[in-house]
């Protein structure tokens, strides 16, 4: 019996029969000089968090690299930290979930302490702030997601949280940033005390998103004289508080049943996940593929910790802006969004799946080495046709991975701007290319109009992923049925406006000489049953 705790882990012999890989390093040690000397404190306590940077700090403290650990902190949902963390005394279970079959098994024990952001909480609000003014403090991560460093709603109208906060001043805000910029405000009254604010959220220029969010508080608190004068200041200069881009990439699902199945035979217990009261799935364990890249503009101000031992990259900001759009715009996002797009049209439930059909395969593979590789720029550190072989041979076949066309495809409306109107914006720009060349990114157009029908390739009805345009999108395609092929004149005039939207495009379609070919792929994918699949494979034959 294996059970996931500080008593539990003493039986090391136990677990090391088992195949888990432990912690080599003396723990409690480790707590003792973080809470003495804490480097490291990270805000967003979820799966990719345990996964990567939980993990990476375990090898520096395994390697005699570092002799501290990770403060991690939770401020959406509290009871991630007090039911997923504290019970098993702050370790988790990594699987790393390999494509040739195989399986990792780690035991993280590199996060100190686990805190809650909560103003209202006394002791915990205590224990950050002793945190945030100790001069030994380098570096605040964060995985929050992009809209946590959203200050609006949709409208563009302060959320009302916000407001309160900007009227209250420092000394107990509600919001998530507004509590985030108080803790630097009581860095800043201990000495102006520099320190790099990190976000690693997979979201463009995320260290700029950051940062606005942290100066709107700075100023509105000293405009309105509620902090002080030079608090505004403190924020703005780099040599202060830095915010560097970054971008990360590694796939974490939700802990997945037959992971904790797998675990349980080995006679681990406590494997039962809990849903918290606003709806997150947490567990003691997280399963993740082996794949992972973080970039990180090197701009620390007060120092940190060696992780480039740990694989990760540190660059300028040029590169990371290179890195994301190789990645967002040519070698992983576009196959991902053509694959759940078709994926959903063709029936399937995983994307591994699909990589086992060759013509979804070879489609995949088209976007990213014939269309998509010729416009990428290298950025240096991460070759872009190796970075594509991975994806194809090792990420997306990973069968161990469980994301599913019907997931990918949610905001589908919000994607392809990025992830193919850059591609198509470049062969306009290149006097080598030409952008009839292009045959399988405009299928993937046709192919989300042909999405937009609600019907998959053999004629039944699915219900289409969330999306904040495909009620009004969906209208453009509403008078067409399966087996009831428009003509290109047909097809073109019903879906020319939304074709024109560059919202939507990221180019005018028409414009870019791709409307009519547009039209042309999606007419052919409503010839029939079978017709989406016909198309692709002439496609990918040609």
């Amino acid at each position: 019996m294996l059970i996931l705790n500080e008593a539990g882990l003493r039986d090391r012999a136990a677990w090391e029969r088992a195949g888990y890989a432990l912690p080599g390093y003396d723990r409690e040690a480790m707590k003792q000089k973080t809470k003495a000397s804490p480097v490291w404190a990270h805000f967003g306590a979820g799966n990719i968090f345990r996964a990567f940077q939980a993990n990476a700090a375990q090898r520096l403290l395994n390697a005699g690299l570092t002799d501290t650990g990770i403060v991690a902190v939770e401020g959406y949902d509290y009871e991630v930290v007090e039911k997923g963390y504290r019970p098993s005394d702050e370790y988790s279970v990594l699987v790393t979930l390999k494509a040739d079959g195989s399986v990792e098994k780690t035991v993280i024990g590199s996060i100190a302490e686990s805190r809650i952001l909560d103003s209202e909480n006394a002791e915990e609000y205590a224990a950050l702030k002793r945190v945030f003014v100790n001069p030994s403090l380098q570096m605040v991560s964060f995985t929050i997601t992009e809209k946590g460093y959203s200050l609006t709603d949709g409208s563009g109208k302060t959320l009302p949280a916000v407001e309160k906060d900007f009227a209250a001043g420092p000394d107990r805000p509600g919001s998530y940033i507004g509590k985030v910029t108080s803790l630097l405000y009581a860095r800043y009254l201990t000495g102006k005390l520099p320190i790099a604010m990190v976000s690693m959220d997979n979201c463009s220029h995320n260290g700029d998103k950051l940062k606005a969010a942290v100066s709107a508080f700075a100023r509105e608190w000293t405009g309105r004289g509620l902090a002080e004068q030079g608090f505004a200041g403190y924020i703005e200069d780099a040599g202060k508080v830095s915010f560097p881009w970054s971008r990360i990439d590694k796939i974490t699902p939700r802990p997945d049943a037959s992971v904790e199945e797998m675990l349980k035979k080995d006679g681990l217990q406590g494997l039962e996940p809990v849903v918290t009261a606003k709806g997150t799935y947490i567990a003691p364990f997280v399963n993740a593929e082996e794949s992972e890249y973080l970039v990180i503009e090197d701009a620390f101000p007060n120092g940190r910790p060696p992780l480039e031992k740990a694989g990760i990259i540190f660059t300028d900001r040029q590169t990371v802006d290179r890195v994301e759009k190789m990645k967002v715009c040519t070698c992983l996002n576009p196959l991902h969004t053509a694959l759940a797009v078709f994926g959903c049209l063709l029936g399937y439930q995983r994307i591994y799946e699909e990589m086992r059909d060759p013509v979804l395969k070879k489609t995949a593979e088209i976007i990213g080495y014939r269309e998509g590789l010729p416009v990428v720029t290298d950025p240096g550190v991460i070759r872009p046709k190796e970075f594509i072989d991975t994806v194809v041979s090792v990420r997306l076949p990973n069968p161990f991975m469980p994301d599913s066309p019907q997931r990918i495809a949610t905001d589908t409306s919000q994607k392809l701007a990025i992830r193919f109107g850059e591609t198509v914006k470049a062969y306009l720009a290149s006097p080598e290319l030409d952008v009839a060349d292009l045959k399988l990114i405009p299928a993937v157009f046709a192919g989300w109009f042909r999405y937009l029908m609600a019907v998959d390739d053999e004629g039944r009805a699915f219900t289409p992923s969330p999306d904040p345009l495909l009620e009004s999108a969906s209208q453009a395609v509403k008078d067409f049925r399966l087996g009831d092929a428009p003509t290109v004149s047909q097809a073109l005039s019903a879906l020319l406006p939304l074709m024109k939207n560059e919202r939507i495009f990221g180019v005018d379609l028409e414009e870019a000489g791709l409307a009519e070919r547009v039209a042309e792929l999606f007419a052919r994918m409503t010839e029939g049953k079978g017709a989406v699949r016909k198309t692709l494979r002439k496609l990918a034959a040609d």
